[in-house]
């Protein structure tokens, strides 16, 4: 029997202990829509997602022990791991299906559309994951799960008593992110951003940043080097780049700050697109040892003689349950590409095309979850690489137009959920077992968790994008990735005509960091130059890079000094606080356009513009007060 804490002197024997109840089942359900539901919004705002994994064990340790005194951990763990499958579904559909949107091919999000792409891009990445649980999370000592492991930690010091503090960093966080959504989103008391321009002969100058407490978590939990990353591709771009395209005109009709934005829009976001396809194939390179070896090892453990161990206990869903689903899903999957196209060849070869790509990266990211965790797994990089050879392979087959592009779109939505599905699963059974649960009951908990959460995707989308000011891919709500793979979808099937000249700076200078991080790791540096993250600066509005990078130096001054294996440790409530802000946030701006949906606008209380200014510069300075006071460490 593997040495779980359950399995321990002193500890209960794992068999005895409840796993999947009713209680669970519900409040499992709950989160899984809450979850995603915030990362929706996240995902269209930021650029990027955060794992639910962490405050979803934090929630479930502290309703259980209030609402039910005689709760179990593997109760706890197994509402994380439903809660978790929901937010990464999130992240899978917002990267892909908004750009249908930006294409044209909808006017509004088709709800039975995005809800089996949904189910069936997460049920393929919870199958195809299944085969390789083993091979990933059990027999491989070079994966080290980080999350997963903290994850684990979280949920062993809510059983122990001993993370007392962790619920009242989560509600405070959760009340941070509400307020200062709600006086700016619902009573307009404070503008959004704090931003300025002005034009030099020519050369326009910009410089601001959103007034989004949000952000300013997002950069604590993705430290100071990513933070620092995504800050200096929006300086290359907003700072360097456009005061070097020029075209300015001081008094025009449009303002200094909307010209910033329209040359950014324009021109150079595709400089951010060239360097993101670089980063894409990149990212693919430089696991493509482990990638082999781990392909290697599937293939011995799947031909190789049964496990000894204790079948109750480690068994997985079975393999007729499998091959069962998979084919309702086979099927799904081309009910949903001749519903895009109405042609049964390109329905053919998109279904095979999406089964192959996403199989092939699952084992993609599981090997990259596995190495640096959920969070950073560059889900974009995959999906930029599924677009290329979908897009490539349509197209040398006379696939363009609009057909051409939606199938192309079809096929990196399917992928990009299979990948983000397949990474969470992987590391919530790597919690899993260091908690005793049964791999089992949390497979079955990952497939409600992506059911439910599927039919929820479609009418979030629609309450963005018809409540908030812009919609989708406007300014408050940019969906960078969708906008992304749009343009790459529209330049394959002849529609549009992209900047290729921009398109191959950004490739140049991808190529150019590429090899200053090769010289940085080399030199075994402690900061590195990773190419997503600066790629996806260049490629997102600059207000969005300055409270990202207060985050990261808010982590660093409180992590500064500390030896690597403490540093979890030392910001594990500054995360927690940081994920309550992000969720608060999240879904009180869902909330607003809910409310707008129903006729109950937003209040405009008439400020004067000075004195919306002088609050919004106070807000602002509130916010930094706030992560400075309630991430800091707490001694034990």
């Amino acid at each position: 029997m593997s040495d779980t804490p359950f399995n321990k002197p002193g500890k209960p024997d794992r068999r005895s202990i409840p796993e999947i109840t009713i209680r669970v089942i519900i409040l499992g359900i709950i989160l899984s829509v809450v979850m995603g539901a915030a990362n929706v919004y996240v995902g269209l705002k930021a650029g990027m997602t955060v794992s639910a994994s962490i405050p979803a064990a934090v929630m479930a340790m502290l309703l259980f022990k209030l609402l039910f005194r005689n709760s179990s951990i593997l109760e706890a763990n197994q509402v994380q791991t439903c809660a978790s499958a929901g937010e990464s579904l999130a992240a899978g559909i917002i990267f892909t299906m908004p750009a249908m949107i930006l294409i044209g091919y909808w006017t509004s999000f088709d709800y039975w559309t995005v809800t089996l792409v949904a189910f069936t891009g997460g049920m393929l990445g919870i199958l195809f994951m299944i085969p390789m649980r083993k091979v990933f999370v059990v027999d491989n000592d070079e994966l080290k799960y980080p999350e997963g492991v903290a994850c684990a930690a979280v949920l062993q010091a809510g059983e122990d008593g001993g993370d007392a503090g962790a619920g009242t960093s989560l509600v405070l966080g959760g009340i941070l992110g509400a307020i200062v959504k709600l006086i700016g989103g619902f009573f307009s008391m404070i503008s959004s951003s704090l931003e300025g321009a002005t034009v030099v002969n020519s050369r326009i100058l910009y410089f601001g940043g959103d007034l989004s407490p949000m952000l300013v978590a997002v950069g604590f939990i993705v430290r100071l080097n990513v933070a620092i990353l995504i800050f200096i591709g929006g300086a290359m771009a907003w700072l360097i780049g456009i005061p070097i395209l020029g075209g300015g005109v001081m008094g025009g009709e449009e303002s200094a700050v909307d010209q910033a934005y329209g040359m950014w829009s324009s021109q150079m976001r595709y400089v951010g697109v060239g360097a993101m396809v670089v980063g894409g194939f990149g990212a693919l390179v430089s696991v493509r040892h482990g990638l082999m070896a781990a392909i290697k090892h599937l293939w011995h453990g799947l031909i190789g003689e049964k496990d000894e161990e204790d079948r109750s206990l480690q068994r997985d869903i079975p393999s007729w349950v499998i091959l069962l689903l998979g084919f309702v899903c086979v099927l799904l999957l081309c009910v949903v590409n001749y519903s895009f196209t109405k042609d049964a060849g390109i329905t053919a070869l998109s279904t095979i095309i999406m089964l192959v790509m996403g199989f092939f990266f699952t084992a993609v990211a599981s090997y990259i979850v596995g190495l640096v965790g959920n969070s950073n797994s560059p889900v974009s990089g995959m999906t930029i690489t599924a677009v290329l050879v979908a897009g490539g392979l349509l197209y040398l087959f006379n696939y363009t137009g609009m057909a051409g592009m939606v199938a192309t779109l079809g096929i990196a939505a399917i992928v990009c959920c299979v990948a983000c599905t397949s990474g969470d699963v992987c590391n919530d059974l790597k919690t899993g077992s260091l908690v005793g649960a049964s791999p089992f009951r949390q497979q079955i908990m990952q497939i409600l968790g992506v059911f439910v959460a599927a039919f929820v995707m479609a009418p979030i989308l629609t309450l963005l994008h018809e409540n908030t000011p812009g919609g989708i891919g406007g300014k408050d709500l940019s969906a960078p990735q969708a906008g992304l793979f749009a343009s790459l979808a529209e330049g394959f099937s002849g529609k549009g005509e992209l900047p290729w000249d921009l398109i191959g700076i950004g490739a140049g200078l991808g190529l150019v960091i590429l090899v200053i991080d090769w010289v940085l790791k080399r030199s075994k540096a402690k900061f590195r130059a990773h190419l997503m993250p600066i790629a996806v600066g260049m490629y997102l509005p600059f207000g969005l890079a300055t409270p990202i990078l207060i985050g990261g130096m808010i982590a660093h001054f409180y992590s500064r000094g500390q030896p690597e294996n403490k540093v979890e440790e030392t910001l594990h409530r500054g995360v927690l606080f940081s994920s309550g802000v992000i969720a608060g946030e999240a879904l009180t701006a869902v909330g607003i356009a809910g409310f707008a949906a129903w006729g109950i606008k937003s209040l405009d209380l008439g400020l004067d513009p000075m004195v919306v200014t002088a609050l919004s510069g106070i807000v602002a300075l509130a916010i930094v007060i706030a992560f400075v006071v309630f991430t800091k460490p707490v001694k034990k």
